[in-house]
């Protein structure tokens, strides 16, 4: 193999891709990205054997060839290097890179070793506006349980129906549901899994690409029996899906309730971090009680630290009414949120409560009392 690549252009290939490699006694080759210069392209791929992740980069090809090596070992020395243009071959498992003075070899580890990461017969194809499903994923994902002790609930539900992307995460403490719309056609419902660690290694190539004028306004999510693909622009990401069913969840959202308020987000937010000083460490409780006089007052105590009432201005209509909280839960929610007031909905103390953004229906957010 014989190239040339201007650096811009490797570290984004390589900011893409190294991310997946982490160090692994039993398979070193996984610390590796392999490196392919193949008909016109150059082309980086990494995989910890449950993702991988793929992009083209530009460049002149002198020699075509492959070689794998040490992801951050590459990522780290292109970044030092002031030359813009860098010229790379390899001889066995050598790369050697040439940039102005600079004249380095790399020990790297032979193609064939590296793992097929097989091609994708996608069954089901959409196109979803990155930009809408990228602040979707951040809305989301930090719902999804983090153990993979019931790993449906490690992952996202993405269900595609009537021109909507619905995503849910729940870790069976709390739940996110938020929409998007999308611009094609969708005839039948589908529905799957995608594991958390795959929605946020999406979510990271989104945003790096997030300042280019020219990246596309489109991811296409490619569907196969148990594989996901994104695709954007030159990036392929390839992923298995979560098998087992996602939990019913439209059944615990509450459809009436008793008491309602319409309050400013950063107000509540701050009395609940002041009220979070004083929560009992572990149980992170803290109590909110609803006054129709106008008001969410926030308590908590602790016996080693002490005790806080703090209170905020709110619209609040039916009965007084009170709930404890997990108040990192409570914080989560309001802080996925962007508009400036929300809505709090409960029915009472022992049943799950509703906060959506005000005057937004693509979203809301469920979290459930810690029973006294």
């Amino acid at each position: 193999m014989k190239v040339s690549c201007i650096k811009n252009n490797l570290q984004i290939g390589l900011a893409i891709t190294s991310h997946l490699s982490t160090k692994n006694i039993q398979l070193p080759i996984l610390n590796n990205v392999l490196l392919v210069a193949k008909n016109g392209n150059i082309r980086f791929t990494s995989t910890n054997l449950e993702i991988a992740v793929s992009c083209l980069i530009r460049g002149k090809i002198d020699e075509e060839g492959e070689i794998t090596i040490p992801s951050k070992l590459f990522y780290d020395y292109i970044s030092l290097l002031k030359e813009e243009k860098i010229n790379l071959r390899n001889e066995d498992s050598v790369l050697y890179l040439e940039a102005g003075e600079n004249r380095t070899k790399i020990n790297g580890l032979p193609s064939s070793d590296f793992p097929l990461v097989p091609a994708v017969s996608a069954e089901k194809v959409f196109l979803i506006p990155v930009d809408s499903f990228r602040e979707a994923i951040s809305q989301s994902v930090f719902a999804a349980a983090n153990n993979e002790s019931r790993p449906e609930l490690s992952g996202l539900l993405l269900n595609f129906k009537n021109n909507k992307l619905t995503i849910a995460a729940t870790d069976s403490y709390r739940l996110v549901e938020k929409k998007i719309e999308v611009p094609s056609e969708l005839t039948n419902e589908t529905s799957v899994i995608v594991p958390a660690k795959t929605i946020l290694e999406a979510h990271r190539i989104f945003s790096l690409f997030k300042d280019f004028s020219d990246s596309p306004s489109e991811v296409q999510i490619s569907l196969s029996e148990n594989q996901i693909v994104f695709t954007y622009g030159s990036t392929e990401l390839i992923s298995r899906v979560v098998e087992g069913n996602f939990p019913d969840y439209q059944q615990i959202i509450p459809q009436t309730f008793q008491t309602e308020a319409r309050v400013n987000r950063d107000d509540l937010i701050n009395t609940v971090k002041t009220a979070s000083l004083f929560s009992r460490s572990g149980l992170f409780d803290i109590t909110l009680v609803l006054d129709p006089n106008g008001s969410i007052k926030v308590n908590a105590a602790d016996a080693t630290r002490g005790e806080n009432s703090a209170s905020t201005k709110a619209e609040v209509s039916g009965i007084e009414n009170s709930v404890t909280l997990n108040f990192r839960y409570l914080l989560d929610g309001l802080q996925s949120m962007e508009t400036e007031e929300v809505l709090f909905k409960m029915i009472d103390g022992s049943n799950p409560c509703l906060i959506k953004p005000h005057n937004k229906e693509d979203h809301l957010y469920i979290i459930m009392p810690i029973r006294q």
